[in-house]
C-alpha cells in the first residue's frame, strides 16, 4: 500500500536539486545551510534504520534539507515568521501536505501533532543534529570522526554546553520514537559521519 506521502508525488518536479535551490534562495548563512545538510543526512540515516522505501526516503531528506529554509529571512518563532512562512511557500509550490506538517510539527510552539514517522523523526534528530555538530566544533581537531555517543551524552548532561539547544527537545523526540538516548545518538552521529567532509568537520 502506498504511503501518504507517495499518493501525493510529484516526482517530475520536486527533487533534491530543486529543494537546494529553494534553500539556497532564503538561506545565506553557512552555519544554517550545514545545519539543513546536516538534518537531511540524519533524515537519511533515519529512513535506513527503518527501511523506507527509496520513493519515501527521497521526501524524508528533502523535508529535512528544507525544515528551516525559512529562517534566516523570517526569525520569529510565531505566525509571520519560522516555520509558518515556509511552508506557507511549500505549500503554494505544491508540495504534499505531509511534507508541511512535518515541518510545522517540528516547531513545538505551532501545536501541530506529529503523526506520521517522518515528522517525528524530523522534530528528533533537528535538536540532536546542531549539539552533535558543537560538540564536534569545540575538539581540538574539529573532527566529528573522533566523536563518540557517549561524548554527546556527556553533552547532553551539561546544561552549560550548547545553551541554545534544548535538551528537552531531545527528550521528546527519543521518547516519541520509543527508542533510547544512546540509540539514538548513535544513528545521528553515525549519518553526520557519513557527510563530515561536507559539514567541513
Amino acid at each position: 500500500m502506498a504511503s501518504a506521502i507517495e499518493k501525493e508525488l510529484r516526482p517530475d518536479k520536486f527533487n533534491r536539486e530543486q529543494a537546494w535551490s529553494l534553500l539556497n534562495e532564503y538561506t545565506l548563512s553557512a552555519s544554517l545551510l550545514n545545519h539543513a545538510l546536516a538534518v537531511e543526512s540524519a533524515m537519511n540515516g533515519y529512513a535506513r534504520h527503518y527501511n523506507i522505501d527509496a520513493e519515501e526516503a527521497k521526501w524524508w531528506a528533502i523535508t529535512g534539507l528544507l525544515h528551516d529554509f525559512d529562517y534566516e529571512k523570517f526569525p520569529e518563532l510565531a505566525p509571520g515568521g519560522h516555520p509558518y512562512v515556509g511552508c506557507q511557500v511549500l505549500q503554494d509550490l505544491g508540495y504534499p501536505p505531509p511534507v508541511t506538517e512535518a515541518i510545522m510539527g517540528h516547531a513545538l510552539y505551532s501545536g501541530v501533532a506529529r503523526t506520521t514517522l517522518m515528522a517525528k523523526v524530523l522534530f528528533a534528530v533537528d535538536e540532536l543534529s546542531g549539539l552533535i555538530v558543537a560538540t564536534a566544533l569545540v575538539r581540538p581537531d574539529k573532527s566529528l570522526a573522533q566523536v563518540e555517543v557517549r561524548s554527546v551524552e556527556k553533552k547532553i548532561k551539561d546544561k552549560a554546553f550548547a545553551r541554545g539547544c534544548n535538551r528537552d527537545d531531545i527528550k521528546l523526540g527519543v521518547e516519541e520514537l520509543g527508542t533510547t538516548l544512546s540509540a539514538h545518538i548513535e544513528v545521528v552521529l553515525r549519518s553526520l559521519q557519513s557527510i563530515s567532509e561536507t559539514l567541513s568537520l
